[in-house]
């Protein structure tokens, strides 16, 4: 099944019109504490159970689900879970929250973090430099490590899912301490 899409303009005319617009923003809590559309609440990727949030849908049953993300994979990814789940009125906001921004509409500002996406390119190439180095230092069969982590990202490349971010989210440093 193909994911439907909407452009963040597309879906701020239909908050304009008075239309009960539900938009899910599936980035790591720390991304969506950064920066996030006004209108997105926070359900992590990797935290989605789709009926419980379509059951949290406040009167929006018969409306679509927006999804948003950085830049539209994951939310893309999100889409397909839904879909997986039985739920077929869900819409990926194409290019996400880098898209929504760019084009000038509501965003909330929050601390400064470290992209997941950047911090999977940091952890992937320290580990190809550390393979490749003992290798050629310590013992050859160090080099496994970088062939491993290059196979990882070829796998994420044709596959659109990543091992190490889906680890990376998960550290201490990604996850926001809920508020008492």
């Amino acid at each position: 099944m193909s994911v439907q899409t909407i452009t963040p303009r597309e879906l701020e005319d239909l908050r304009r019109q008075g239309r009960s617009v539900e938009l899910i923003d599936v980035r790591t809590p720390v991304e969506y504490q950064e920066v996030h559309a006004d209108a997105a609440r926070s359900v992590p990727l990797d935290r989605l159970e789709p009926r419980v949030v379509m059951e949290a849908c406040n009167g929006t049953k018969h409306e679509p689900l927006y999804l948003i993300c950085r830049s539209g994979s994951r939310g893309s990814q999100a889409c397909e879970v839904f879909h997986a789940a039985g739920f077929s009125n869900v819409v990926n906001v194409e290019g996400g929250t880098l898209a929504w921004e760019q084009a000038g509409l509501p965003v909330v500002r929050g601390k400064k973090a470290v992209s997941l996406e950047r911090q999977v390119r940091i952890a992937a190439g320290s580990l190809v430099v550390l393979g490749t180095a003992l290798g050629a230092f310590v013992h050859p069969a160090f080099l496994g490590l970088a062939a491993f982590v290059g196979a990882g990202l070829v796998f994420a490349g044709m596959t659109d899912t990543c091992g190490m971010g889906m680890i990376l989210a998960r550290m201490p440093w990604n996850l926001v301490k809920e508020s008492a």
